[in-house]
Formats: C-alpha cells, sequence, structure tokens
C-alpha cells in the first residue's frame, strides 16, 4: 500500500462541534486486563499506543465508564496531557455497575451530572469534548435526560452530545431537544442490524461509531470469512473490514481498539486499501447471513 499525505488527506475528515475528526479513530476497551471493567492490562503499553496514535494523526479517541472505573482517564491524562488542540475525547457514560456486575441505566438525570462531573475531575478538564449517552434510562423522560445534558451545554461543561446503544425512534426523538452529533450502535461486516440508524445519520449528518467493528475478532481472524481475500490483496482481515466501513459511508467514525502498536499502525493503514464496487458486493456476500 502507498501512503500519501497525512491521515486526514488518507481518510477523510468528519466534521464534529466545528471541528475536523479523523475518520479512524481509537478505542480504549481493548486495553483491558480482562474485557471489561477493569485497569489497562499493560499501561505502559496502552499509554504508548495513545501517544503513538496522535503522532500519526488519529485525533478521536473513545474511552467508556464501562471498560473500567476511572483507570482509563487517568492513563489519557498521564499518556496525553497536555491533550493535544485537535483531540476530540469521547467519553461515554450513563451506566451504574450493581455489586454482582450487571450494567444498569443511572435512575435520574442528577446521577447522571454527578457521572460526568467526576469524569472531568479525572481528566482534569473544565469541558467534556463529546459525551456520549449511553442509553436512555426508562426512568425518565428522554426530554429530562436530554435536557441535563444541554443544561451542562450552556453550562460550558459539555462540548457536543452523542448517544450510544438507541433506537432511531429515541434518536429522532432526542432530536427534538438538542443537537445530536454522534450515535454508536453494534456494527460490522457481519452484524448490519443498525443499517436504517446509519443511513439515517448520515443524512442528518451525524457521525456514526460502530461498536465492535471486528466483531470481537472474528472479522480479524486468518481463517475467518475475510481471510482468502485478504491474502490476495496483502493485507490482514481486520485491515479489510476496516477498509469496507469506512467505504460503507462518509459518516462512519471506526474507532477499534488495541493493545499493540503493530495492530495500531495497521488499522491506521486500513484507509489506504481502495475496494472496488466488485469487491465490496464480494464481502458483503463473503459475510452475508444464510
Amino acid at each position: 500500500m502507498t501512503m500519501r499525505g497525512t491521515l486526514p488527506d488518507r481518510c477523510g475528515t468528519f466534521t464534529i462541534g466545528g471541528h475536523a475528526i479523523t475518520r479512524l479513530g481509537l478505542g480504549t476497551a481493548q486495553m483491558s486486563a480482562s474485557g471489561v471493567w477493569s485497569h489497562p492490562k499493560d499501561a505502559a503499553e496502552a499509554a504508548r499506543v495513545l501517544q503513538e496514535a496522535i503522532d500519526l494523526g488519529v485525533n478521536l479517541i473513545d474511552v467508556a465508564e464501562s471498560s473500567g472505573p476511572f483507570d482509563y482517564e487517568e492513563l489519557i491524562v498521564r499518556a496525553l496531557s497536555p491533550f493535544p488542540e485537535d483531540l476530540l475525547l469521547m467519553i461515554k457514560g450513563g451506566l451504574l455497575r450493581s455489586p454482582e456486575g450487571q450494567w444498569e441505566p443511572v435512575p435520574r438525570p442528577s446521577f447522571l451530572r454527578k457521572q460526568i462531573e467526576t469524569r472531568l475531575w479525572y481528566l482534569k478538564l473544565n469541558r467534556v469534548p463529546l459525551f456520549q449517552l449511553h442509553g436512555f434510562s426508562p426512568n425518565a423522560p428522554i426530554a429530562d435526560q436530554i435536557g441535563l445534558l444541554t443544561d451542562m451545554q450552556r453550562e460550558g461543561k459539555i462540548g457536543q452530545i452523542g448517544l450510544a446503544e438507541v433506537t432511531l425512534a429515541e434518536l429522532e426523538e432526542a432530536r427534538k431537544y438538542a443537537e445530536i452529533a454522534t450515535v454508536q450502535a453494534e456494527y460490522n461486516l457481519i452484524n448490519r442490524a443498525a443499517d436504517p440508524l446509519l443511513d439515517y445519520a448520515e443524512a442528518a449528518n451525524i457521525g456514526f461509531i460502530p461498536w465492535l467493528p471486528l466483531a470481537t475478532g472474528a472479522l480479524a481472524s486468518q481463517d475467518g470469512p475475510l481471510a482468502e481475500m485478504a491474502r490476495r490483496r496483502s493485507v490482514t482481515p481486520a485491515q479489510l473490514a476496516l477498509a469496507w466501513l469506512l467505504k460503507r459511508s462518509p459518516a462512519m467514525l471506526p474507532t477499534p481498539g488495541t493493545l499493540s502498536l503493530q495492530h495500531l499502525n495497521d488499522n491506521v493503514s486500513a484507509v489506504d486499501i481502495p475496494l472496488t464496487a466488485t469487491e465490496v458486493g464480494d464481502l458483503d456476500r463473503l459475510t452475508a447471513e444464510p
């Protein structure tokens, strides 16, 4: 693959809150020691991955409360502070973890406020650049939950508002009360159930962040559905899966996670893989449900 120009030149950008964001970002979930709600497996290596991502031109980093109890906010501060001016930190919250390890939506908007303010404290920031609400609580009207976020916007504590794990109807309802910058849902070559949400987001100029872009590694496997085509193209299966996502929509903003510098560089190189219409069709058929 021939790499020409900076990462924004190579993969394109998507504008969020007036800032041009690289269409390939970095997630932190795969840095966990146990896959969820755990400290980073190797904090020093995680810091190197974060720093390398910035050096490569990535300026969208995704961190969720469900990865761990503030370990990742502290990691990001240690690795990247002072933050680059063009960096967009996407912080996802809105859930509470029970002693049994179950996740439930916060019971009241006031809990959400406390959660956001605590994340700000750990990040040593006055404002969350992009806050994504991790689903709506059934205990309060959508208007009240979005209202809390718009209140915090006016206070300067939130820059942009995003939503994760919501239905199309919920997204449409939320847009009655606030400008929604991004939406996140599980989406990859194997699982395309969120196609209607993606198409709506693209039409409304809302960034779409695919959760599990590599289907928890199934699409990256050397004996998976993309392996043969990857060998023919002299690329990795993961690179093909990411190239397909970037081709699928200009609103697509994958944030694959890794604790490997090699995988990070491989992921970023996926932006340089051109796919023909025939190849896109072949990929669609390879991964289509029977």
